[in-house]
């Protein structure tokens, strides 16, 4: 039978081999891998270049709301357009809770926002804020049969953070159904301290984010996080892991036979503390939880990339515009860091940044840099069919240029927002072609597919888990 699309000449990494080969694909999946594939109706040239799997960005917020006079900069068009022109094909952005809301109601509401709008694959995990009875003996268990396979808790964030007795309700609930915990690792109590000491001194300005949110409540946090998955015996993911300190409490509780992921992002490893110094407010473009921290736990992250403490490297896309009303330069949140949005954007900047930093400087090898990008992102979060090229996998490829030099402008990337806090960063390597599903979506640089052609994706239970 003739092929959809062969790809030809390219080089081939997967989580465990390089090699070069042709691809062929056909009905959206692919069918053969060989030194040279059969005859197809269109044929991509892939000599020199690279032929990876499409990338999995497993934590992303879009279209999430953000409190009164605050609004998201991404809605599902734009945040998966912009994630599909970065090489991903696969996004997983959070479901968020209100208080009183059932979790149902929640991702119905999702689900609307996103029909018809996606560039890319997408799933849904579940942020739990309000964990009654009803929403873990009823709604959870039965969420988790229809294929929402996690759930994320909070430690801060005082509208949605859960204290220790509910986040234990909510890992038993996770022991029960197999379903995976992530837990976002900040002590709110520590947080509200130090924020108390610099209001009274009159240090408001962005850059005492970072000085109210310093490394100590991270770590403290994360010990507790994985101390009370210990007690309650579930793997637990830590996401967004910002430094050494933290990385070690995950190093220590591996030691003890506890089976925790660990994952850390773009901005501990290219951005610093001092970046929310910038004058008239600019710094209020960094800020994001955990913050960045300094030259010594850049470092620390990117020794945790090089051997493997790290399973995970997502982009916490996470966007406001910055000069907006409705954004981080909101009425109050120009008077106050306590009042600008947390989170930057990053979907479409992620691969490119762990490309040229990680592989092209030679700290991380391209099958690590695949496994962190989406092997691992499709094993433990159960995406069936994705996140490798093998025989029978969804055709979700990218193809990369290796040799290819681009400075990070704003001007050229597809989000919502209006700036990027990696304005300037000098990259070597970007995908030029990203197929989703066999269809050719993106064709050297340029959008060529339709609004439309991702889909939602259940979910099978995480690799990681035992059911009770």
């Amino acid at each position: 039978m003739t092929l959809d699309l062969a790809i030809r000449g390219g080089t081939i990494a997967t989580a465990s081999d390089v090699f070069r080969a042709d691809v062929g694909i056909r009905e959206g999946r692919i069918v053969e891998i060989a030194e040279g594939v059969g005859a197809a109706r269109e044929t991509l040239d892939a000599a020199g270049r690279l032929v990876l799997p499409g990338g999995i960005d497993s934590h992303v917020h879009i279209s999430q709301p953000s409190g009164a006079g605050i609004r998201m900069a991404d809605d599902f068009e734009s945040g998966t357009r912009s994630a599909l022109m970065g090489g991903n094909t696969t996004v997983l952005p959070f479901c968020l809770q209100g208080k009183g809301q059932s979790l149902r109601e929640a991702l119905q509401g999702y689900h609307a926002l996103a029909e018809g709008q996606c560039y890319t694959d997408h799933s849904f995990h579940l942020i739990v804020s309000d964990a009654t009875p009803s929403v873990l003996g009823q709604e959870l268990p039965a969420l988790v049969a229809d294929g929402y396979t996690s759930f994320k808790v909070f430690m801060t964030y005082e509208d949605l953070r859960l204290n220790d007795a509910e986040i234990l309700a909510t890992m038993d609930t996770a022991r029960r159904t197999g379903a995976l915990v992530m837990v976002h690792c900040e002590n709110e109590d520590a947080i509200r301290y130090l924020v108390g000491q610099h209001e009274a001194r009159g240090d408001v300005a962005p850059r005492a984010h970072a000085t109210t949110r310093p490394v100590a409540v991270e770590r403290e946090a994360t010990h507790r996080a994985v101390s009370l998955a210990e007690v309650v015996d579930v793997p637990v993911v830590i996401v967004h892991v910002s430094n050494g300190a933290a990385l070690s409490e995950i190093r220590a509780a591996r030691a003890r036979g506890r089976r925790v992921v660990a994952e850390t992002c773009p901005q501990y490893l290219v951005l610093t503390a001092a970046d929310l110094e910038g004058m008239d407010w600019e710094g209020a473009k960094f800020v994001c939880s955990p913050p960045p921290r300094d030259a010594a736990e850049q470092v620390a992250c990117w020794t945790g990339l090089e051997t493997g403490d790290f399973d995970l490297f997502s982009s916490d896309h996470c966007p406001f515009r910055y000069d907006d009303a409705e954004g981080k330069l909101n009425p109050r949140g120009r008077t106050s860091f306590r009042h600008v949005p947390n989170g930057i954007p990053g979907v479409e900047t992620r691969l490119p940044i762990l490309f040229s930093e990680g592989v092209t400087k030679g700290r991380i090898d391209l099958s690590r840099f695949v496994a962190l990008t989406a092997t691992n992102h499709a094993r433990i979060y159960g995406l069936e069919r994705k996140g490798s090229i093998a025989i029978g996998m969804d055709a979700d490829i990218a193809i990369w240029n290796p040799e290819a030099r681009r400075t990070i402008r704003h001007a050229d990337l597809h989000d919502g927002a209006d700036y990027t806090p990696y304005e300037g960063l000098e990259v070597v390597g970007w995908p030029e072609d990203v197929i989703l599903g066999g269809r050719l979506m993106v064709r050297g640089g340029v959008l060529v597919g339709q609004k439309g052609a991702g889909t939602y994706r259940p979910r099978v239970l995480s690799s990681l888990a035992r059911v009770a």
